[in-house]
């Protein structure tokens, strides 16, 4: 199976509660179809004692499983929770978006995604001329103000 794929048929369960297990989880999917694969991630602080963060995986065969059990599961009550289940995103790189080592504007698609070349910014009207360079007075049009209290009258 493809990546692809995978994830079309692979459903988030957010809201867990901590005595939620693994087999729990299957069972409360498994009337939607057949299911390859449930996981709960473990917290990554060695120190904790949390069965599992909060939020869970569930893998079906089949795509269509996996839309249907958002469809029936998503906002229902599990362990007396309500529960968030949507399709699964993929997971993003280390060395990508916010809380990666690296400058945004470092990264491999950002510049060229985001870059304007001098060539665009000329044909757009974007090229600098004497008004781009002097920024507009913030100031102006409040030469009466500066004084404080009431008017004098």
């Amino acid at each position: 199976m493809t990546d692809a794929s995978r994830l079309k048929s692979t459903v988030y369960v957010g809201g867990l509660d901590n005595s939620v297990t693994g087999p729990t989880l299957h069972a409360a999917f498994i009337p939607f179809g057949e299911i390859v694969d449930v996981s709960l991630p473990k917290p990554e602080a060695p120190s904790s004692t949390d069965p599992h963060r909060g939020f869970g995986y569930v893998e079906f065969e089949v795509p269509g499983d996996a839309k249907e059990a958002i469809d029936n599961m998503d906002q229902s009550e599990l362990y007396g929770r309500v529960i968030k289940v949507a399709a699964a995103k993929p997971q993003k790189e280390s060395t990508e978006g916010l809380g990666s080592k690296t400058a945004v504007w470092q990264q491999e698609g950002w510049l060229a995604k985001y870059a304007v070349s001098e060539e665009d910014r000329l044909a757009t009207g974007g090229g600098m001329n004497e008004e781009d360079v002097r920024p507009e007075d913030p100031m102006q049009g409040l030469e009466g103000l500066d004084v404080a209290g009431p008017k004098p009258e």
